[in-house]
């Protein structure tokens, strides 16, 4: 039997999602991710993109290796939420996700300013969905619909709202979600809270012209990617500890969480290391750089720690030294820890990494063409031939080589991750230059 569906009252959503964001709840997510898991990420054309897909990827396969989850890209482009409702029985067959995260709303808002029925329209089908994962054994992340760009939207086509009023639509689906998810114990992903802080940060500094919401006012670049992915990840309750050097002039050294010192003799570290910290580049003004965003989104502080401690150096001023770069610091400041993954942007692990996210994106384009197209091409020959028995086979066979397939870009994913050894140098700094 079907739990009964509430709807909210109107006032009472949209009262809801205000509060929600101008008042964000800080609360520490429990980590929702067993050892093999295996992760359904779900949502529209934006999700399609392959952009904050891949980095949730990138993050497990990189930041947390010790779990060995596996990731599935479920885009599709245009879609609701009740479309994946009519699709999510012949597309999980092949997967069998336990955890889901959905990320709907953008194509549901209908773009235009909300009223109820936008808001039924969205909260019947998604309370189904969730109630059909929950009855399926599945965790759900549910996270709501992102933001559109304040600058770009209103001048993207015919569109029937402002950005302004398109946000305060999507706030409120957001809002809905986040009830959803209250109601059956799920983790609620603040994708719309998070972009509209982040948007609004960087807006400030780098003027109007650098998007968030993407070009065309809806459809997210690069920055706008890594800030959904900086929710989910979030979400899931991933505490961004990536490990501790500890360089003692006076004492026993160490190193931990995925890291082992080989050595340290006359400050230099060698360490070989099997947890990789996320890595960033580009130019720090372009929406399609992810290094651009990272002043105004808290992913390195919460998610992105490789943190470096110095006991028992003799000058007041020190200098870091971390593959081609060099830093200078005060001896208090590394006495409490600094975290190479912020400070070091371009540092030994950043060629492994893009090795990496190159091999992600290549198994997320196959996983998507194989959704998209392959397996609604079954769907219809098998719907054309419902009784025999040689098409069964054979599309049962079609979909065993995909798999293998599948298995063999994972393969080389695992190959891109090999241990990293690298080394630290810290060093008496007698220049007196200025401290960064």
């Amino acid at each position: 039997m079907h739990k009964k569906i509430h709807f909210f009252r109107p006032c009472f959503v949209v009262a809801l999602a205000f509060f929600l964001h101008t008042f964000p709840i800080s609360a520490s997510a429990k980590p929702i991710v067993p050892q093999n898991a295996r992760i359904a990420v779900v949502g529209d054309s934006i999700t399609e993109a392959r952009g904050y897909s891949r980095f949730v990827e990138l993050y497990l396969a990189a930041c947390q290796p010790h779990l060995e989850a596996e990731v599935f890209q479920f885009g599709w482009g245009g879609e609701r939420v009740s479309g994946f409702l009519k699709r999510m029985d012949s597309n999980f067959a092949v997967f069998d996700p336990n955890i889901v995260t959905l990320c709907y709303g953008m194509n549901d808002g209908e773009y235009r300013p909300y009223e109820p029925a936008i808001g039924q329209n969205y909260e019947r089908p998604l309370r189904q969905v969730v109630e059909k994962l929950k009855s399926q054994g599945a965790n759900v992340v549910l996270g709501g619909p992102g933001a559109v760009d304040t600058d770009r939207f209103q001048h993207a086509g015919d569109k029937k709202a402002t950005a302004e009023q398109y946000n305060h639509n999507l706030q409120t689906l957001s809002g809905l979600a986040r009830q959803i998810a209250s109601d059956h114990g799920f983790p609620h992903a603040d994708v719309h809270g998070a972009m509209r802080e982040a948007m609004g940060k960087a807006k400030a500094v780098l003027g109007k012209t650098y998007h968030v919401g993407g070009a065309d006012g809806f459809h997210p670049d690069a920055n706008g990617h890594l800030v959904m992915a900086y929710a989910f990840l979030k979400a899931m309750g991933f505490d961004g500890d990536l490990g501790t050097i500890q360089l003692n002039f006076a004492g026993d050294s160490s190193a931990s969480g995925g890291h082992v010192l080989k050595s340290f003799e006359s400050g230099v570290a060698t360490i070989e290391s099997t947890r990789y910290p996320f890595c960033f580049e580009g130019p720090s003004d372009s929406p399609s750089s992810l290094s651009s965003i990272l002043p105004y989104v808290p992913f390195n502080e919460d998610l992105n720690r490789l943190t470096l401690v110095v006991k028992n150096a003799d000058a007041e001023q020190l200098k870091v030294t971390w593959g081609a770069e060099s830093r200078l610091y005060p001896r208090e400041q590394l006495e409490k820890g600094i975290n190479l993954a912020a400070e070091f942007r371009d540092n030994p692990f950043s060629s492994h990494f893009q090795a990496m996210n190159k091999a992600v994106g290549a198994k997320q384009t196959g996983e998507r063409d194989f959704i998209k197209d392959t397996l609604r091409i079954f769907a219809a020959i098998q719907k054309a031939f419902p009784s025999d028995v040689e098409v069964r086979d054979a599309t049962a066979l079609l979909k065993k080589k995909f798999i293998e397939r599948r298995n063999e870009e994972v393969a080389k994913i695992h190959e891109t991750r090999r241990p990293v050894i690298h080394q630290l140098k810290v060093e008496n700094e007698v220049s007196f230059g200025s401290l960064k």
